[in-house]
């Protein structure tokens, strides 16, 4: 009895070669779908630097917000501040007292760092009557000087303080003199007439090469002889 053979077909290079062409495709394929370590490394980097300059932006813009407000904050002080000035002296009053020795004096003391005057305009306005009041101006240790305000009732020897400014480097008064003989006045940082008030009060306050004056005449001219002058 004779016995088939039967044939085993073997793979063609043909068949093989498909095979192998599909392999190295699907594997580009999965190597392109992905991100590698470097790329993904890159990618947060990127992202990272992205979010530090936005933050960045974010804080000089609330920086710049805060120092708008101060310089608005510090302006709305400084023209409050004037206004108190200015509306002290223009309220001035020629009170007088007599000291220990029996001698009629007035509350006026002009210095080039003290002003002391006597005045129907209280800072605070709940006092009521006549006020003293007294500026002085105070070295700080920041190398800057300081205006502070007192003031007290006439006959009343409670005194209350606030300050007008911190940040000028130099503050001083001048007073005007005008001699009765002469046409024009001139400027003294100190009054020693005793039986005059000064026409008019200015007040330096100097910043850098800055110097921002504030002139205030006085409405009334008084002599300690008992004549006024309005």
């Amino acid at each position: 009895m004779m016995k088939t053979r039967r044939a085993v077909s073997s793979p063609s290079p043909a068949g093989f070669g498909r095979t192998a062409i599909t392999n190295n495709f699907s594997d580009r394929c999965s190597r392109r779908a992905g991100f590698t370590i470097l790329e993904l490394t890159i990618s947060i980097a990127l992202i990272g630097l992205v979010v530090l300059i936005i933050l960045a932006a974010l804080r000089l813009g609330h920086r710049s917000i805060e120092s708008g407000e101060k310089k608005i904050e510090a302006l709305e002080r400084t023209r409050a501040s004037f206004n108190i000035i200015d509306s002290q002296i223009q309220s001035f009053s020629a009170l007088s007292y007599i000291d220990d020795m029996g001698v009629k004096k007035y509350y006026f003391i002009g210095k080039r760092a003290l002003l002391q005057f006597s005045t129907n305009y209280s800072v605070w306005g709940g006092e009521k009557g006549y006020v003293v009041a007294t500026y002085t101006v105070v070295s700080a240790e920041n190398g800057k000087q300081v205006l502070y305000v007192t003031e007290h009732v006439v006959g009343m020897e409670q005194t209350r303080e606030t300050k007008l400014f911190d940040q000028f480097d130099t503050i001083y008064f001048e007073y005007f003199y005008k001699d009765p003989t002469e046409e024009t006045g001139n400027w003294v940082d100190e009054w020693t007439e005793e039986e005059s008030i000064p026409n008019k009060i200015r007040i330096h306050f100097v910043e850098g090469s800055k110097d921002l004056t504030l002139i205030v005449p006085l409405r009334i001219r008084t002599s300690l002889t008992g004549k006024d002058e309005q």
